[in-house]
Formats: C-alpha cells, structure tokens, sequence
C-alpha cells in the first residue's frame, strides 16, 4: 500500500527553516570554524536521534552542549522537575540511581518519593560517556531508545525533547569502558570534531573573552514546542522511491560484504532516511538528495558497523562499499 505524502505548507515550512537557522547562527556565535558540527547536531535534534561526539579534550565538546541547551527554552508545557539542560559527568563509581534517580523514603508520610535523576532535562549531555560502568550505559540505553526510566517498576516518561549530546574521548582509554554496539546504536550519529584551522584558532585566542561571554549570557532563541515542531515537519520531506531503494541497497551490501563482520540493521536504515530528512530541512529544502545520501551516511552508518582488519580504513571501504548503490542512483537521477 502506497503511503499519501502529505504535503509541507509554506508558512510551515518557512517557520522550521526560521528555527533551525536561528539556532545555528547562535551556536556558531559561540563555537567557531565548526560550521559542519553545528549543522551535524541540529540534524540530529531536529530527526530526533542523539549524537556521539568524539574528539581530543579542549576541542569544544561540552561548550557546544552546553550552549545548546541555553539557546531552548521550556514552555507551559514543560513539567517542572524537567530542566532545559543537564549534564552528567560520568564515572567509573557511578550507579544507575546518579543518573535515573531514586525513591526515597519520607519517615513523615511514610512513603516513598522518588528523585528525579539529572537525566530528566531537554538536553542531557553525557559527558565521557564510556567512562562508567556497563550497568549505568545498560540503565541509559532505555532512556535512549524508549525515552522512559523504570524504578522499582514503575515506569518515569521522559520529555518528548529528550536529546542526548554523548562525549568521549578517544586518546585516554585507560579506565574506560567501551560502548557495546546496542549502545552505539542508539546514536543517530557519530560525529569526530577535529582541530580548527590556524585562522580561526588565532580568532578564538583574539576573542576569547567575548566568546565566553556570548555562551554564559546567551539567550534562547526557541522554544520546546519549536523544536517538536520542527521534528513533524521534517517527517514529511519527500523522500523519493530511487533514494529509498538506493538505503536498502546500501544496508543490504553491508551484510553480504566480505569487508564486514555484520551488516547495518533495519533500524539503521530508517535512521538514516530519518537523518536525510532532518538535513534537508536545515538546507532548506523539502526533499532529499543523492548528495545528502553520499554525505550522512558515514556519520550514520559507520559506528554501526564492525570492519574486519583487512577492510582497511572504515569510511573508504564503506564509501566504496556504496559506490554501486550511489551510482545508480546518479544515473537515475540525470534521466
């Protein structure tokens, strides 16, 4: 059964690029010369899905984070024990209670309360996030994927917003542990942030304390209900049948390649359709591309996916490995 597009009006439309632009020109007031990270993380925010940063420490991570979670603003809607932004610092002695919250016992009533644990915000940035144990990333992942927290069976909704800004850093392994890969899943993208150029680190040193300054005092520029807005708009950019088929080609040829231990799952296809559409949104655009396709599937795919050793370097094998599918799709694209 073919599935009606419905289509995106222009005030809708308009109003969801006015948004994504608007916070997209307030982090770059703050994080400089990472144009391509910002835009990254808004496409995530906006497909709802999370993201993995990971990078050298000093590269601006947390700063990115934090900002974010300034820029949006609850609204009526919000209930109050839901702060805009939280972070966690994870650690090696952490337990789930730290991060979900607990039931405490109130001698007066005689009953008890629960403690809504700092994973209860719009944004929650996980910072160093494999430095804790695998039953605190086990807790998290339902958080993740089901937007809910279980204590003691009863079962804690999280906010419809709930976006997770992961970190961590790949040069001091010592005392961490790795992600599994349902965790890693759970990551609609992973994103490296790389050094700066010498201009814009030269520009950083220059305006350093202004820069500082914009990121404590910024004001929101959205709100909550923006945000979501945005999200069901992004659900109906068009997607054609030849992009469609040009995904499953793609997943379909990670799990019959020699190059790989496993293939991408069912649910990384739609993730990456849902990527596709969140980015178009930030292009200003109602449909998605072949070139959207080329660039999100590496920060899609990638952290899904295990290479044999002989596979060589991860993105050329899987940019190879997608070639036939992309080529096609040209092809049909120039008729």
């Amino acid at each position: 059964m073919k599935v009606e597009r419905k289509e995106i009006s222009e005030d809708d439309f308009a109003k969801a690029i006015k948004i994504t632009g608007g916070l997209c020109n307030a982090l770059s007031k703050v994080i400089r010369g990472r144009s391509d990270t910002i835009e990254l993380v808004i496409t995530a925010l906006i497909s709802d899905g999370h993201v993995l940063l990971e990078d050298y420490p000093g590269s601006g991570k947390t700063t990115l984070c934090k900002t974010l979670g300034r820029l949006i603003a609850t609204d009526s809607s919000s209930e109050k024990h839901i702060l805009p932004f939280r972070r966690i610092q994870f650690t090696p002695d952490m337990l789930p209670g730290d991060v979900l919250g607990v039931n405490v016992f109130d001698p007066k009533t005689g009953n008890f309360n629960f403690m809504h644990g700092p994973v209860f915000a719009h944004i929650v940035l996980a910072d160093e996030i494999n430095r804790t144990g695998p039953k605190v990333q086990a807790a998290f992942l339902e958080c993740m994927a089901e937007k809910q927290v279980t204590i003691d069976n009863v079962t804690y909704p999280l906010d419809d917003l709930f976006f997770v800004l992961g970190t961590q850093n790949p040069l001091d392994l010592a005392g961490t542990y790795p992600l599994p890969l349902v965790q890693l899943d759970r990551f609609l993208l992973k994103l490296p942030m790389s050094y700066v150029s010498s201009d814009v680190e030269e520009e950083i040193l220059e305006s350093h304390r202004e820069i500082v300054e914009i990121g404590t005092t910024c004001e929101p520029v959205c709100e909550r209900e923006d945000i979501l807005f945005v999200r069901s708009v992004a659900q109906e950019v068009y997607i054609s049948e030849n992009l469609r088929k040009a995904i499953v080609e793609i997943v379909q040829a990670t799990r019959t390649s020699s190059l790989l231990e496993f293939g991408a799952s069912t649910r990384a296809a739609l993730m990456l359709q849902s990527a596709l559409r969140g980015y178009a949104i930030l292009k200003g655009r109602d449909y998605a591309t072949e070139d959207d396709l080329k660039y999100m599937l590496p920060y899609v795919l990638l952290h899904r996916l295990r290479f044999h050793r002989g596979a060589g370097e991860p993105h050329d094998a899987l940019m190879e490995l997608a070639a036939p599918a992309l080529e096609k799709l040209a092809s049909s694209v120039k008729r």
